[in-house]
């Protein structure tokens, strides 16, 4: 047997060991390294999920810890397992490895892509922050008027209790609570529950896709709504990959985006209505590059706000989603297009102000610049947040995140809320080719 650490994040790390290490009597996974994901580390993945042949469960390390542990451990290979990361830090990660004197591996499609009973269609990017969201729901939204019963799978965030979390289904906003969801996970679902649809997500996706699949009120399609720059756990039938002019170029330089591009029967390139021209026409050379097979529809994300008058002539703090300012590494989010559009007179910068984690979240990613993430990976951050927004000095607070974050904690300033969807330019859209694709699944 080889000895193995899988390289991870809490996501795809947990998804290739189920799929390819669980069962393999060839592999003898050692250990799971973390990072992204703050407060992983220090834990285990249960012996309840890890099978017969890890009746102790699989211990979580920090990764800066990966050489000592191959060394100490006699690792034969290093399995690399998470997403949204330049090719320099992959093959950075492959010498780290190799130094140590173990083999780097990455898993493909192949070993990992599990096969649905119903035909599924895969909504994935070329990074974080593209525009996954949206586009998911607006491919919802149209299979539903097209009269299919859909039932969506999102990408893993498992940072609570994992057991619990093998499988979980969102129907209504109750179930938030009930799964005690972080904020960065009612980001996700709660847009799906607001349409009406219902939503599955955990840890265990072959178990996943099966209840899906068996869901009570029916199924007809799945539509996989992927995380990160991640590639789909499931074999697609249509495969759907968001593209961003805003970051001109990271199609082709961002590990596993550019599979995703590569493999993408649809390209959709979003944010047109904000992206200088050249940076379009680029990205559009780009794909023509790499995937000269893909239909490309041009679309855009415009916003609406809850109260403008809440930013005309105000000193305004901006919270956007998380992700995508960290590792998704955009410099402006919706609260920003926000403020810019409706006339704010100032953008005020938190980081004089920040508590607890989120301070540490500004020196773990230091470019963020004049915008407050949105972290809320537990209750600590979440109490971090509240607090970093209640001592910054503002009018008021511009909220971009997908969800109302006045539900979730105690803003105690004039707040209003951004809101954007995806919308089509011209031809062809979305609804030509999900039409198709009824027609060529004979659902």
């Amino acid at each position: 047997m080889k000895n193995v650490i899988i390289i991870g994040a809490a996501g795809r790390d947990f998804h290739n060991f189920n799929t390819y290490f669980r069962d393999n009597t060839d592999y003898n996974v050692i250990a799971f390294t973390a990072a992204q994901i703050p407060d992983i580390e220090g834990r285990k993945y249960p012996v309840e999920l890890a099978g017969d042949l890890y009746p102790d469960g699989i211990p979580i390390f920090a990764e800066k810890d990966l050489p000592r542990l191959i060394k100490e451990r006699h690792i034969d290979i290093c399995a690399f397992s998470y997403s949204d990361v330049t090719y320099d830090k992959v093959m950075h990660m492959s010498a780290i490895v190799q130094a140590a004197g173990a083999s780097f591996m990455l898993l493909g499609p192949n070993d990992s892509m599990i096969k649905s009973t119903k035909p599924l269609v895969s909504v994935c990017a070329v990074r974080t922050g593209c525009g996954k969201s949206q586009t998911s729901r607006r491919v919802i939204e149209i299979l539903m008027e097209l009269g299919l019963k859909v039932v969506a799978i999102r990408h893993p965030m498992p940072y609570g209790d994992i057991v619990k979390q093998k499988v979980q289904r969102f129907e209504k906003i109750e179930d938030l609570t009930f799964h005690n969801c972080t904020i960065e996970e009612m980001e996700e679902y709660e847009p799906h529950i607001a349409r009406g649809n219902v939503i599955y997500a955990g840890v265990d996706y072959e178990a996943i896709v099966r209840a899906a699949e068996n869901d009570p009120n029916g199924c007809d399609v799945i539509v996989w709504d992927g995380g990160n720059n991640d590639f789909s756990f499931y074999k697609p039938d249509l495969q759907i990959t968001v593209v961003d002019p805003h970051r001109t170029g990271h199609e082709l330089k961002y590990y596993p985006g550019e599979m995703n591009l590569r493999i993408a029967d649809v390209v959709i390139i979003n944010k047109i209505d904000t992206a200088a021209p050249e940076d379009v026409t680029l990205v559009r050379e780009n794909i023509e590059k790499v995937n000269t097979g893909a239909i490309v529809i041009d679309a855009a994300s415009p916003i609406t706000v809850a109260d403008p008058d809440l930013i005309k002539g105000k000193r305004i703090l901006a919270v956007e989603d998380g992700p995508t300012l960290t590792h998704g590494e955009m410099k402006i989010g919706a609260a920003i297009v926000a403020a810019r559009k409706f006339g704010a007179s100032e953008i005020v910068d938190p980081r004089d102000y920040l508590v607890g984690k989120l301070a540490e979240t500004f020196r773990i990613y230091p470019n963020i610049g004049h915008l407050l993430p949105a972290m809320g990976y537990g209750e600590q951050q979440i109490r971090d947040l509240e607090r970093t927004i209640d001592n910054t000095p503002c009018d008021s607070v511009v909220i971009g995140t997908p969800i109302d974050l006045g539900r979730i904690i105690n803003i105690n300033k004039p707040h209003t809320r951004v809101m954007y969807d995806l919308q089509e330019i011209g031809t062809p859209t979305l609804t030509d080719v999900l039409a198709d694709f009824k027609k060529k699944m004979k659902l």
